[in-house]
């Protein structure tokens, strides 16, 4: 059966469910909804025996006039069936928002219906709020009150706004650590937080482990059916480190691999070579799950397999967020997954993205009027060889395995004279910075943009430190600045002059509760394409890479998703 066929005519039990009725989504305008408290609290808490906000709430992609604010019922959050402990009926939910963060001041109310058939999730758009502030939301069920999550509006689309705090992380792997990051990401307060993939795992119970074996551990089986994909998102929103991630700021969120298989491409799973006749039943199951947790707006409702994610943010005129998918639409990896030097990785018949969203990005790019075009995506951007020798040894789930895609994509931001391109970037559990060029294997040739890459909030493990400067990685790819493998964030300021971004770590994972601290700082100035240094701490022996290890087998093995 041709692709075109698959896609436009697969009907599985989830396709049919979602024919039935559009998910728990409100759309809230100016006025406030006129509902009675009374008849809806006696509604609401029929058959609840205990609080149902124990996934938390969340907001996301903001505009000048508002933002999306989420939500979803689950009492037994890890409850096999995957609806949480819920009764399978519908349930009114009021929400609120609120002009003071005590929630004293009410600005707009309403009613949101929450349905069993997607997951008892909530999305209100809201709309018509004022420019580049913050605001407060919490939900209502009967006599449950969820916290409160802290909301903001981007500037309005004429302005700049003030100085933008925008925070970047990936990977969070439950079972190999504390999600520390997420907290101390939480205390910083920033105004926007970008979720670059893989938000959770789908393996079973330690079949990804690391050294010392897991300290955490999954509930349930491998994830393949909705119920499965539900229930691994709740445990994860069950995490209090997490929670307080979600309710510090607005989110933009994307999907890398492990939303749904690893190293997945477009229809193809993994391993090809094993049959897998229901990979694309367990697609669309991913995809309805990945949309009924996370603040995305209607235009991302799942539709059977194909779910639209690429979308463009402005911050005023401050920036413009591209937030791409590099995983639904790519064409098969040419040579697997790994490291190898793959004649298919130059074919330009090839794409990581697929020519409508490639169109669309540098369209996007050709008419933007922010000071700062910022790519928000998946996996590593820039060239890196691991070979000193004559051959090129690159990954082939990474841009490296695309480059006519890598190629198209630079040069159409040169062509369109982008004031100030930066990429970012999350999948390789360590963090790194780069310069970006056209031509990567002629060091000399002009820097032509800027790439920042986050390490994992726990996958791996506690990680190394390590003075960046003896990683070879570094030698063979002088585009490449910096190099450090603990667990951590990327927190980001942004102003009209520069972006500056201090690389975050925290020195364990595996216990709780560690103090977070920044390890470089690079800063982007403003029609000044690359990266520069202006800080690096010094490397803490007690957390410190053991000598004489290799480093590039270290660093291939860090980025290995399947044992």
């Amino acid at each position: 059966m041709s692709k075109f066929t698959r896609r436009s005519f697969l009907v599985t039990g989830i396709a049919a469910g979602a024919a039935a009725g559009i998910p728990a989504a409100a759309h809230a305008g100016p006025e406030p909804a006129q509902e009675s408290a009374e008849s809806l609290a006696s509604l609401a808490s029929r058959g609840l025996r205990s609080d149902p906000f124990t996934l938390g709430v969340a907001c996301g992609d903001p505009d000048s006039g508002g933002f999306v604010i989420w939500t979803r019922l689950a009492p037994q959050p890890l409850a096999e069936d995957g609806l949480g402990g819920m009764p399978t009926r519908p349930f009114p939910v009021e929400w609120h928002v609120y002009g003071d963060e005590r929630g004293r001041r009410v600005l707009r109310r309403g009613v949101a219906v929450a349905t069993p058939e997607w997951g008892h999730s909530v999305h209100v758009e809201l709309n018509g709020l004022s420019s580049d502030r913050d605001y407060w939301y919490r939900f209502k069920v009967g006599p449950y009150l969820s916290p409160i999550g802290r909301a903001r509006t981007a500037p309005h689309a004429l302005s700049h706004g003030s100085a933008l705090a925008m925070a970047f992380v990936s990977c969070a792997q439950y079972e190999h650590g504390y999600f520390t990051s997420y907290r101390r990401l939480a205390e910083e307060r920033p105004d926007l937080i970008l979720h670059l993939g893989d938000y959770q795992y789908e393996y079973r119970r330690d079949t990804y482990t690391i050294p010392g074996g897991n300290i955490r551990h999954h509930e349930g089986p491998e994830t393949e059916s909705l119920a499965n994909y539900r229930q691994r998102h709740a445990q994860y929103k069950a995490d209090p480190d997490l929670q307080a991630a979600h309710a510090a700021a607005p989110w933009l969120v994307v999907w890398d691999d492990h939303e749904l298989d690893n190293n997945w491409a477009d229809e193809v799973p993994e391993k090809p070579e094993v049959p897998q006749p229901n990979f694309l039943a367990r697609r669309e199951a991913a995809f309805r799950a990945y949309y009924e947790n996370m603040p995305l707006r209607r235009a991302s409702i799942p539709r059977g397999i194909d779910m639209q994610l690429y979308r463009r943010v402005r911050w005023g005129r401050m920036a413009t967020f591209h937030m791409l998918d590099t995983r639904q639409y790519r064409s098969d990896q040419g040579c697997g997954d790994g490291y190898s030097d793959c004649p298919a990785a130059v074919d330009p018949a090839r794409s990581i993205t697929g020519a409508a969203q490639e169109r669309w990005l540098l369209d996007g790019m050709r008419h933007s009027e922010a000071r700062w075009d910022i790519i928000g995506q998946q996996v590593f951007f820039a060239q890196r060889d691991n070979n000193a020798g004559p051959a090129k040894i690159t990954s082939q789930d990474a841009w490296d395995g695309y480059v006519a895609s890598r190629q198209r994509i630079t040069q159409g931001w040169v062509d369109a004279k982008v004031r100030n391109p930066v990429v970012l970037t999350g999948d390789v559990h360590a963090h790194w910075a780069s310069d970006l060029k056209l031509d990567y294997d002629d060091p000399t040739t002009r820097t032509v943009g800027s790439e920042l890459v986050a390490s994992s909030v726990s996958t791996g493990g506690d990680g190394l430190d390590s003075d960046p400067a003896t990683h070879p990685y570094l030698t063979i790819n002088p585009h490449l600045k910096f190099y450090n493998n603990q667990r951590g964030y990327v927190l980001t300021r942004i102003e009209r002059d520069q972006l500056t971004a201090d690389f975050k770590v925290v020195p364990k994972v595996t216990q709780p509760g560690a103090a977070a601290h920044t390890k470089a700082t690079f800063v982007i100035e403003d029609r000044v394409p690359g990266v520069q240094r202006t800080y690096l701490r010094p490397v803490d022996p007690s957390a410190a890479r053991t000598p004489g290890i290799d480093w590039i087998q270290e660093t291939v093995d860090l980025e290995t998703k399947r044992p």
